[in-house]
Formats: structure tokens, C-alpha cells, sequence
């Protein structure tokens, strides 16, 4: 009757393949007479016998069961088949692609800082890349009781450990918990290694790990841009001393020149808002207390004071 029989023949493919999946398992009864392995590019077929990895095919093309696989199976140990019934024998797909997933915190972490009772409530979003390293492994813990394994399964598995990690790495690695981003690189490195020894466990290696972003509480958001706020008026002073010396020793005063007047002027409108708003409310009460000390009109630029201490126009100290 032959190998096979007088059975039809199958075509072994992954046909349903898509860059999420991390493998897919083609399973029948009997591979039968005539029936071809169609392998895609990044794809790997892993033929098992009884539980058992019996061979590994990894360039692509188009194999003959009865010619090509056949011979190549017959020679490994322990690898039987019936001669008048279809080869009984499991196909797994693999995708030997990297997967990339996006990862966030579902709920803020509370790291532990001075002050903070209860702790500073971050939440983290990134990245992370994975892929097969151990087709054995994965074989034991994994697909011998899913049919297929996609991206959601890796993100779930890694969501179970990332709190944790992601707290132990930032107490450890960062530096100014206001300022978490300046140590993510250190950050990420440490999650990487230990989420990594996890993956293994069960046939996957880590191949990078990121985190893009923390973010902080409302209120600890408008701190910090006061703070920002702050620093900038002190930077302006700063600017303007350096930008004169620059200027004086390269004999090139006309640019710099015109950016401090531009920036001068600012401040200047901005400071003559402030006075002109002061002097609206100070005036009736300069009068009321026979405050007769300070001039109508300002001696440096002739304005009008309206009872200001300073100049609403130029800023001069009137009293």
C-alpha cells in the first residue's frame, strides 16, 4: 500500500500568520501521503513525535513530506512511524521575529520619599522587545497546553511582575525622585536584566526594555513648572552678564545688543504693568494719608505718578 497509504495529502503552513503571534501549532491526526511543509520567512517548523522535538526546519521554501522530511526524521533516534499509516507527529510555528510591545502602569506606583508618608504615586509608560530563545522550553511550559501564543499573553505575564520591578529599579537608580527621566536609562537596564532571568523561564529572552516616560501627580506637575518658572527669571540675570562679556570681548555688540533690549523691554513692560496696577491702588491711599512726598510728575521721564512709588513709564524709585 505504500508509505502513506492512499490518504490525501496536507498542506503544513501557517496560514493564519501575523507579527504578534510567537508561535502556532499545526496539529491532525496523520500528516499523509504527498503533503508539503510551507515555510515563510521568519518563520521556523519544529516537527515533535510524542511530546518530543524530532527535528527543526529554518530556511524557508516548500519541503516533501515523503522525500525531504521523512528521510531527515528516519535518522534520528528514537523517531518511528507506521508504514501503512500517515506520519502521526505535531508542526509548530514559530515567529523567530523580535515582538514589540507597549507597556503602562494601570494603576500609580507609590515609591517610597522623604516627606511622603504614604509615598510619591508614579505611574510608567515604554516599551519592551522580545523573542525566542529556547524552542525546548517553550515546548514544556507553554505550548504543550496552548495551540498559539500571541503579544497579549507575553504583555499579561510581563504586567505581573513589572510593578514590583519597576519599584525596586527606581529606588534603587533614581537619584531625584522629582526627576525620575534623568536615570531611565539605568532604570530600564535593571527591569531589562531581571525581567529577563523571568522570561527565560519559560523560553523567551528580553532584547529590550525602555522607559519613555514617568508621570507625576497634578500637584507635583505645577511645582515643578513654579520652580521652572523661578529658575528662568534668575537665568535671564545670568544671560545678560554672559552675553555682555561674549559680546565686549568679540567687539560684536549689535546682535546681542538687540536681543537685551528686546528682552529688557519686556521685563520692563511687565514690570510697568505691575506698577501701574500698584499705583491705581495705592493712589487714594497715598492721599488719604498725606503721603505729599512723592512728585506728580517723575523727575527722570516726566510721567505722571498718580501717587506711585515708582515710575509707571520708566521705573524710577519716586520716594
Amino acid at each position: 500500500m505504500g508509505l502513506f497509504g492512499n490518504q490525501l495529502a496536507n498542506v503544513i503552513e501557517w496560514s493564519e500568520y501575523n507579527d504578534d503571534t510567537l508561535f502556532w501549532k499545526w496539529s491532525n491526526n496523520e500528516i499523509k501521503k504527498g503533503s508539503k511543509l510551507i515555510l515563510k520567512p521568519g518563520q521556523d517548523a519544529i516537527f515533535l513525535y510524542n511530546g518530543k522535538i524530532e527535528g527543526v526546519f529554518e530556511d524557508d521554501g516548500e519541503y516533501d513530506i515523503q522525500s525531504d522530511i521523512i528521510p531527515f526524521l528516519s535518522t534520528l533516534k528514537g523517531f518511528k512511524f507506521g508504514f501503512n499509516s500517515g506520519l502521526r507527529a505535531e508542526v509548530i510555528f514559530i515567529n523567530t521575529k523580535e515582538l514589540t510591545l507597549k507597556w503602562g502602569t494601570k494603576n500609580a506606583i507609590n515609591i517610597p520619599a522623604a516627606g511622603l508618608p504614604g509615598g510619591m504615586p508614579i505611574r510608567a509608560f515604554g516599551t519592551m522587545s522580545c523573542k525566542v530563545d529556547d524552542y525546548q522550553i517553550l515546548i514544556e511550559k507553554i505550548s504543550g497546553v496552548q495551540r498559539q501564543y500571541n503579544i497579549e499573553d507575553i504583555k499579561e505575564r510581563v504586567m505581573s511582575m513589572l510593578d514590583q520591578l519597576l519599584m525596586k529599579w527606581i529606588v534603587r537608580e533614581g537619584k531625584d525622585m522629582f526627576n525620575l527621566q534623568a536615570n531611565a536609562h539605568e532604570i530600564s537596564s535593571g527591569i531589562q536584566s531581571d525581567l529577563d532571568l523571568e522570561m527565560r523561564k519559560i523560553g523567551l529572552s528580553v532584547t529590550n526594555f525602555a522607559v519613555s516616560s514617568f508621570n507625576y501627580p497634578e500637584e507635583i506637575k505645577k511645582m515643578q513648572e513654579k520652580a521652572a518658572a523661578q529658575s528662568m527669571v534668575g537665568d535671564v540675570n545670568r544671560y545678560t552678564q554672559m552675553a555682555m562679556a561674549d559680546s565686549m570681548a568679540n567687539g560684536n555688540t549689535s546682535g546681542v545688543a538687540s536681543d537685551m533690549a528686546q528682552m529688557q523691554m519686556g521685563m520692563m513692560m511687565g514690570q510697568q504693568m505691575v506698577n501701574q496696577m500698584g499705583g491705581a491702588q495705592q493712589s487714594n491711599s497715598n492721599t488719604s494719608n498725606g503721603n505729599e512726598n512723592v512728585p506728580k510728575f517723575c523727575p527722570n521721564c516726566g510721567t505722571k505718578t498718580n501717587g506711585a512709588k515708582f515710575c509707571p513709564e520708566c521705573g524710577t524709585k519716586l520716594i
